[in-house]
């Protein structure tokens, strides 16, 4: 199984090229999958991947920078040759009632996504084994955990994340652990939801992960302070990503 990033940022950046949550999961066999489809990160997912052959976009909460798109891919889905085929699209409730509310067009996301509920357990997904968890966030936001046929090792996907603790249900020992570092080496900013470096790496060494990709660093941290924030409370390897990265989960 293969993770390739699409788009790392948060919802503001002053990094050129950044671009919103946006990580594609690869699989000899198998159709891709895609958590998330933050702020721009559309153009980048088309030039690495058919978007019509997803088999599936996994949203992890409702905001914009995790799913705003989806737009664009509604739009591909619906108006480029050949038209009219379709994605499914898994996320919290009322993610269509969102995005139909901003074109102010009712049935404008059913026109080319199947959107269903995300919700805790586990599900199949066109062959990937996924586990849904709640985390604190939004009232409706969800971390992940992907496997692909007969993998022992899974990626564990934060999305945003304002309780590390909420996590460890999610990770086997040795599981790739893709999560959110926001506020770098902290600390984090109070009543904002998200995690720092001491927290992050203190939840991968209670839960013996196998390594951890850091993500979705706030405008104005530093990149190296922030991993050594982990790397003090964390013996594995840490790295964090950009659009383009790429590696094997295994």
């Amino acid at each position: 199984m293969d993770l390739v990033v699409i788009g790392a940022g948060p919802s503001y950046t002053d990094r050129p090229g950044a671009t919103g949550a946006a990580y594609l999961v690869e699989t000899p066999g198998q159709r891709p999958l895609l958590l998330d489809l933050g702020q721009g990160s559309f153009p980048g997912l088309a030039s690495r991947t058919e978007p019509a052959g997803l088999a599936a976009v996994l949203v992890s909460h409702l905001h914009p920078d995790h799913f705003i798109d989806l737009i664009p891919l509604r739009h591909y889905l619906r108006w480029e040759r050949p038209s009219g085929r379709r994605v499914r699209v898994i996320g919290p409730a009322g993610l269509a009632d969102r995005i139909d509310a901003l074109h102010d067009e009712p049935g404008f996301t059913a026109a080319s996504l199947d959107v269903e509920a995300l919700r805790e357990g586990v599900m199949a997904v066109d062959g990937y084994g996924v586990e849904a968890s709640r985390v604190t966030h939004t009232d409706s936001s969800f971390g992940v955990r992907v496997t692909a046929p007969g993998d022992r090792v899974g990626l564990v996907y934060s999305g945003d994340c304002g309780v590390a603790e909420d996590l460890d249900p999610l990770i086997r020992p040795g599981d790739a652990l893709l999560c959110e570092i926001s506020f770098g080496a902290g600390p984090v900013a109070p009543g904002s939801g998200h995690l720092d470096g001491p927290m992050v790496g203190a939840l991968a060494a209670r839960t013996r992960v196998g390594r951890v990709l850091l993500t979705h660093l706030q405008m104005g941290y530093d990149r190296d302070t922030a991993i050594a924030s982990v790397r003090e409370r964390y013996d594995g390897p840490v790295e964090l990503v950009d659009p383009g990265f790429a590696t094997t989960i295994d």
